[in-house]
């Protein structure tokens, strides 16, 4: 049950504790923790970054893509 939570969260989140993990190598849990703990102390100012970190993200793999779709043509 436990592992289903954590699959439907990692599938349809924006991925940004995963891209930050592999880019400083540091634990993926370890981030979490910390965006989980400072949202709490700083009052929601982390989720805000999250959310615009997640838009960013998504925006450069939607460039990425249409790039590649544009070179195969």
């Amino acid at each position: 049950m436990l592992q289903r939570i954590i699959t439907f969260f990692e599938r349809y989140s924006f991925g940004v504790c995963t891209y930050l993990g592999e880019r400083f190598n540091v634990s993926i849990a370890k981030i979490r923790l910390f965006f989980i703990y400072s949202s709490f102390l700083a009052v929601g100012f982390p989720l805000i970054f999250y959310f615009f970190a997640g838009i960013v993200l998504d925006f450069r793999n939607y460039i990425k893509r249409s790039r590649t779709r544009a070179a195969d043509m």
